[in-house]
């Protein structure tokens, strides 16, 4: 196994993962200093691309974003999404998880569940592949944004899915939009880590779209704290900068070249 995964998996109950996304190197690399897992996710089709959804991001979007973001790993776990349809059966998810680990050198993929694919997370483990499992409200198959877990019919399903996907070796699972009191039955029940994003404190550990928490992709549900606003800040630096070259102010004498090599 991994070492990086063993390490992730003594936090168990010990002491909170942290986790947020990264597309780019710039961004991995600072999040490399603090983060325990640092996930290319698939919530690049709305931050980056524009979409509504998850559903439009491609392999060869994921494995381009992942190549720039493993330059600024050193110590984090990297895990990456796969996108919708590139795991809707165990020879084709075999066949697109090698790609993406020998492409990307990543430590882990990230899959969805959808009509128990249990299966299929069994078939890449058994082939050296890590898995992080993901259930309640999962993008990439569900379009209603809902919190899950509300009865005890709806926990007792999330509670027998995560222990399934756990049974097929996933090292850890991705519990979003669940009840406080689902969340913490699983976390308790389970032996892998659970990774929380609308899901409580309760979780072994959180992750957020770094774009969310930062200000800037201007989605901001509840579960969401915007740490700060980097929309204004960079607004007003842009504008500082259209001031200055307007008043010709940029660029001055110091800006100039004088034989310096151009980046």
């Amino acid at each position: 196994m991994n070492l990086k995964i063993k390490k992730l998996l003594l936090k168990k109950n010990k002491s909170k993962i942290v986790s947020l996304t990264a597309y780019s190197k710039s961004i991995a690399k600072i999040l490399d200093k603090y983060c325990d897992i640092v996930l290319v996710g698939d919530s690049m089709a709305n931050v980056l691309y524009g979409h509504d959804n998850t559903h439009r991001i491609t392999l060869s979007n994921i494995i381009q974003h992942s190549l720039s973001v493993r330059k600024g790993i050193k110590r984090s776990l990297l895990v990456v999404d796969m996108p919708k349809e590139t795991y809707s059966n165990p020879i084709k998810a075999l066949k697109n998880a090698k790609l993406i680990m020998k492409k990307t050198k990543c430590d882990a993929v990230k899959l969805e569940n959808y009509k128990d694919n249990f299966k299929i997370i069994k078939k890449l483990v058994n082939n050296k592949i890590p898995v992080m499992g993901h259930i309640g409200f999962t993008p990439q198959f569900k379009k209603k944004f809902k919190l899950e877990g509300k009865n005890i019919k709806e926990i007792n399903y999330l509670i027998k899915t995560a222990k399934l996907i756990e049974e097929a070796g996933a090292f850890s699972v991705v519990l979003e939009c669940v009840t406080p009191k689902a969340a913490r039955m699983i976390t308790n029940i389970t032996t892998i880590p659970t990774i929380g994003i609308g899901s409580s404190s309760y979780c072994d550990g959180q992750v957020l779209v770094t774009d969310d928490m930062l200000g800037l992709s201007g989605f901001y549900p509840k579960f969401v704290k915007k740490y700060t606003d980097l929309n204004r800040v960079i607004e007003k630096a842009i504008k500082k900068y259209t001031r200055d070259v307007k008043l010709r102010n940029f660029p001055s004498k110091k800006n100039f070249l004088n034989g310096t090599r151009v980046r």
